[in-house]
């Protein structure tokens, strides 16, 4: 599926190229190619805001157009190659809920989940995006089970379990220096409850969510 919707875009991309169609002066009523062929140019030129808006006029001109559910696609990566995830993500739920077959979906899904993970920079201020992306990374496992992205998956769960458990003997330590214990026994029992331990953790040179997808 992915390879499928990969090449779709490719194609739609050399097609838009392609086009010598002179067009109007008036930005509205205007053809769903129009407005794809307009998305498709900023996407390159990596205006997305233009891109973005583009999308809102044939979203809403050509509401059933079949060229909806590439042109989404494509903005969903657009936005994930400018390290813009939740836009990534708004267009990856836009597709879900308009277009999404269940080989579709399971897709979107993980590109969602890719994306979000992409988006956890800073595991000190992105706790709750980390937590969210956990409970989403295990929904994902028992909604399309036996999912050829599943290793990529269980990946992004051990790196998010070893960083909460890192992230918490850290504060547990913080509060040991202080004297705070009722502190630092809170945050040991957080690690308690994690199906990890420190003996399975490697320490990190560099931080523990990197490159996973490369």
């Amino acid at each position: 599926m992915k390879k499928s919707i990969l090449v779709g875009i490719a194609v739609a991309m050399l097609f838009v190229g392609c086009l010598g169609k002179k067009e109007e002066s008036s930005d509205y009523n205007k053809p769903a190619i129009y407005w794809y062929k307009k998305i498709a140019e900023s996407v390159s030129n990596s205006s997305l805001d233009k891109a973005d808006e583009y999308y809102l006029s044939l979203k809403s001109e050509h509401m059933r157009s079949p060229l909806l559910p590439t042109a989404i696609i494509m903005l969903a990566h657009g936005h994930m190659g400018s390290e813009e995830y939740l836009m990534a993500n708004y267009y990856f739920d836009e597709y879900n809920k308009r277009f999404a077959t269940s080989d579709g979906r399971e897709y979107a899904d993980y590109m969602k989940l890719k994306s979000a993970f992409l988006g956890i920079t800073d595991v000190n201020k992105d706790q709750k995006l980390m937590l969210d992306t956990v409970t989403n990374a295990s929904k994902f496992t028992m909604r399309h089970p036996d999912s050829t992205y599943e290793p990529l998956v269980n990946t992004v769960l051990v790196r998010l379990h070893m960083s909460q458990y890192l992230l918490n003997e850290n504060i547990a330590s913080l509060y040991d220096r202080i004297n705070k214990e009722k502190g630092a026994k809170m945050y040991r029992e957080k690690n308690s409850n994690s199906p990890l331990n420190l003996n399975d953790i490697d320490l990190p040179e560099r931080g523990i969510l990197s490159k996973v997808f490369d």
